[in-house]
């Protein structure tokens, strides 16, 4: 695992849904600093004994994950390139890949590490063990002992991890995530119910409702605009649903 586990100070951009799963993966490991533009004094129990830093202070760490939502990711990449030193690792955790790997290879100055990730699980999958949980992995800028080191230490955590190109993970995504969030979201807008008569097919509905809808309403609509293929995909679905609809008012 390398340098990465030799108790280094890592920070983290952002503490909000994904921050603080990062914050109980990290905390173990490392000294960590966080910074949260809105949080300055956070009042929930995992908070405790957690060092909160200012904008300037968080430069200090050698490695930096930024967890902000992706409409804000640019705007927080190009605050902090110009301040960051040489050596540092600064590393994504969108659910998109694409877009923020293009944000840093623009943004980030010459002698930065960047690393794209994608942690495919949430605060309820991982309340209790990180074991083969999925990640997705991609080296955007970084040189082979870095990246190395953090695939490794996400590895001895546990997870179950995936390397791909941002464009690979994009278009494996629009049609998994995507379509899953887009169907979540219409399901909860017809407003389904549990019914004496529920089969097993009609309560996995209920679970997609319930998997995809404690996210944000933000975070979905960056899910579909952020991702290059989702509007392909999306436009699919509706003429799949369209000729579906054709089909049964068909006298034959």
């Amino acid at each position: 695992m390398g340098t990465v586990t030799d108790r280094m100070t890592v920070g983290i951009i952002g503490y909000g849904r994904f921050g603080k799963i990062l914050a109980r993966m990290l905390r173990p490991d490392f000294d960590l600093i966080i910074h949260d533009k809105v949080k300055k004094m956070p009042p929930d129990g995992d908070s405790a004994g957690l060092q909160f830093v200012s904008r300037e202070e968080i430069i200090r760490a050698q490695a930096i994950f930024v967890a902000v939502p992706i409409r804000d990711f640019k705007e927080v990449i190009a605050d902090l390139a110009p301040r960051l030193r040489t050596g540092t690792t600064v590393l994504d955790v969108c659910s998109v890949k694409v877009y923020p790997a293009l944000v840093m290879q623009e943004h980030l100055p010459e002698g930065v590490h960047a690393i794209a990730t994608h942690p495919l699980f949430g605060p309820d999958s991982s309340r209790d063990s990180w074991e083969n949980l999925p990640m997705v992995i991609h080296p955007v800028n970084a040189d082979d002992d870095i990246y190395q080191g953090w695939l490794e230490y996400f590895r001895h955590k546990g997870l179950n991890m995936q390397e791909m190109t941002p464009e690979e993970h994009d278009r494996l995504a629009a049609r998994t995530q995507g379509i899953t969030h887009f169907i979540g979201r219409i399901l909860e807008d017809v407003g389904i119910e549990p019914t004496p008569i529920d089969t097993e097919g009609f309560r996995d509905l209920q679970m997609v409702v319930e998997q995809t809808c404690h996210d944000s309403m933000a975070l979905f609509r960056d899910l579909q605009r952020f991702n290059p293929y989702t509007a392909a995909v999306i436009d699919q679905l509706m003429n799949a649903a369209g000729k579906i609809c054709e089909t049964i008012a068909e006298r034959n």
